[in-house]
């Protein structure tokens, strides 16, 4: 058991040949039903060697703590979290297969759990990103107005792209300001719509629309009068985030996300944004508080003089 004390010196020791052709044995497997990249074979190989160096003993003696003390001299030796869950996932593989061709006797993998990644925040427009991105459309043409009543419509009710091209006419009520709409599970909510928004579609349905012959009952239709698919819909919103200069990828969710932002940013209660958002649990809309503090670090950092 002294493997287990997880020295540099044993987990740079040599390994058997018979290590060495059950590994180039597993390489040939998964190679030949999954068709792995080269470079993630060779990942998978350095990782089982690194596993049976540390361990210092044949495949069928690696049980679960030499599995959990190779993890953790991996921890301590500051491996990323993505490092130490491709091994896992390439230890779970091997063990069953190798499992399976009798080569070990117990799949030591199977009680064991990874570490959990860490999760990333959605990235958010700044609400001066915004501004510029909602004045591009700025033409008369029948176009410019459906643009600009998309975008002003997506930024102010949160909508995913599926429900904003699945608005129809007799979803919204420009008189009261509110759209009704079918978000996920066929669950229906309304969401009120803000002054610059009402203004953009009252616009576009009565001055625009109509010039495009449309057909059917969808609010956003395309330059030959169908429903404006999703696809439409993302190269539009890039297009005019590039006329506005704003840096690196702008899609339809992305103003999701900087709707939810600004309205915390601004006071507005969790579970009013989780309503709005037609989030089921309270837990999937919380991550945007997290967004809102770091955005509050880092102007406090920026602009703060101890910052």
């Amino acid at each position: 058991m002294a493997a287990l004390a997880g020295s540099d010196s044993q987990a740079k020791a040599s390994v058997s040949p018979d290590v060495i052709r059950l590994i180039d044995a597993f390489a040939d497997a998964v190679w030949s039903e999954r068709g792995l990249a080269a470079l993630t074979l060779e990942a998978y190989r350095q990782d089982l060697l690194g596993l049976a160096r540390y361990a210092a003993c044949p495949w069928p003696d690696i049980d679960k703590q030499r599995v959990l003390a190779w993890m953790a001299f991996r921890m301590r030796r500051g491996d990323a979290v993505s490092s130490l869950t491709r091994a896992l996932s390439c230890l779970r593989q091997f063990f069953s297969w190798a499992l399976r061709q009798g080569e070990v006797p117990a799949n030591p993998m199977l009680d064991i759990e990874g570490p959990r990644r860490v999760g990333r925040l959605p990235q958010v427009l700044s609400e001066a990103s915004i501004d510029n991105l909602l004045a591009q459309p700025a033409g008369e043409a029948a176009l410019d107005l459906r643009d600009k009543a998309l975008l002003e419509t997506l930024y102010a009710t949160g909508l995913r792209v599926s429900e904003l091209v699945g608005l129809t006419l007799s979803s919204l009520n420009l008189a009261k300001g509110v759209v009704r709409v079918r978000g996920k599970g066929g669950k229906e909510r309304l969401v009120p719509l803000g002054e610059r928004a009402i203004d953009a579609l009252s616009k576009w349905v009565r001055q625009g629309r109509g010039r495009l012959g449309p057909e059917g009952d969808h609010v956003f239709v395309s330059r030959r009068g169908r429903a404006l698919s999703r696809v439409a819909a993302w190269q539009r919103i890039r297009h005019h985030a590039r006329a506005a200069g704003i840096e690196g990828a702008v899609y339809p969710h992305l103003l999701r996300h900087s709707f939810a932002t600004h309205l915390l940013d601004h006071g507005a209660d969790l579970r009013v944004v989780q309503m709005l958002l037609g989030h089921a649990d309270l837990a999937t809309t919380q991550i945007y508080t997290h967004v809102s503090r770091a955005r509050l670090q880092d102007l406090y950092r920026q602009h703060h003089p101890r910052g």
